[in-house]
């Protein structure tokens, strides 16, 4: 039994070579993020198990990929790239890798609220514009913090909110007993949070959970930061929110079509601070991810 590594940047391919074990099976390592799906038969040969960074995985394409048992999918969100329950009707399983970027993405959580409430990517674009206008900004200590699922990710940017002097509330499917987090029904989160930052993970159930009156529902003036997944939030009502001003200010990291297209209309709002699906990207969160993905591999095959 041998894997493939399909969609290998340079970065992580240096990592899955160095951190190898003797137990790990064979994995070829594909150099090509930027690999098509039709080339994916071709690329994987007969191998049982795929590992996926973020190339789509249509099912149409899974049926030519002969031997293929196995997908490991780097992260949480492999239902943004394939369709789990069609590849599992074809004999495929789908793994995921949990919580290896979860400081990762609490961080760059705070950073984009922090961003948001200082007006510092408006700013930025002045200042090089040449120009020097001054913004007020939202003192955030004191606030209310509103996080919408509390998972892993959640529960570290509550910890590093405390640290600034933030409350923080939290809506979850199911409640949990967290010293510091006081947990509320949706409702309530929506009325009283000054900075809502979604964490919840993409399905059927989640996809466009922050809806047209949902986002109506949130208090005047609220900052939304989503480092999550760009479906969980109705992105045109979100848009129509900034336009009317309900909406201070977007922090995004994450977005319904990426990469971002050119001339979206996200990027001609002032009131929108942008980063490129990189909240889980520093070097420790990716050797916790090619770690976590050896180990996936090494359990399969000893399964098998």
């Amino acid at each position: 039994m041998h894997a493939v590594f399909v969609d290998a940047s340079d970065t992580l391919a240096e990592l899955m070579e160095r951190m190898a074990t003797p137990d790990d099976p064979p994995v070829k390592i594909h150099c090509d993020p930027d690999v098509t799906p039709e080339q994916l038969p071709e690329v994987l040969a007969g191998a049982a198990i795929a590992l996926i960074d973020h190339t789509y995985l249509p099912t149409e394409v899974a049926r030519r990929c002969t031997g293929l048992k196995h997908v490991v999918f780097l992260g949480t969100g492999a239902r943004s790239y394939m369709n789990i329950e069609e590849l599992a009707e074809l004999g495929i399983e789908v793994h995921l890798i949990r919580g290896y970027g979860d400081t990762a993405v609490a961080e760059a959580t705070i950073a984009l609220m922090w961003a948001a409430s200082r007006n510092l990517a408006i700013m930025d674009r002045e200042m090089r514009q040449g120009q020097w206008l001054r913004e007020d900004g939202m003192q955030l200590t004191g606030k209310t913090l509103g996080l919408i699922g509390f998972g892993g990710i959640g529960a570290e940017v509550a910890r590093i909110a405390h640290g600034s002097g933030m409350k923080v509330i939290a809506w979850n499917r199911s409640t949990k007993d967290v010293d510091g987090v006081r947990f509320v029904d949706l409702d309530t989160l929506l009325r009283d949070s000054h900075v809502v930052s979604m964490h919840l993970l993409l399905n059927d159930e989640t996809r466009g959970f922050l809806s047209r009156q949902r986002i109506a529902a949130m208090r005047p003036g609220a900052i939304l930061v989503n480092t999550a997944r760009g479906a969980l939030v109705d992105e045109s009502a979100m848009i129509d929110a900034l336009r009317s001003g309900h909406l201070r200010h977007a922090a995004l990291d994450v977005f319904d079509i990426e990469p971002l297209p050119a001339g979206h209309p996200l990027t001609a709002l002032p009131n929108v601070t942008l980063s490129a699906h990189s909240a889980f990207r520093t070097p420790e969160a990716s050797e916790n991810l090619i770690a976590a993905a050896r180990a996936h591999c090494r359990r399969i095959a000893a399964a098998s």
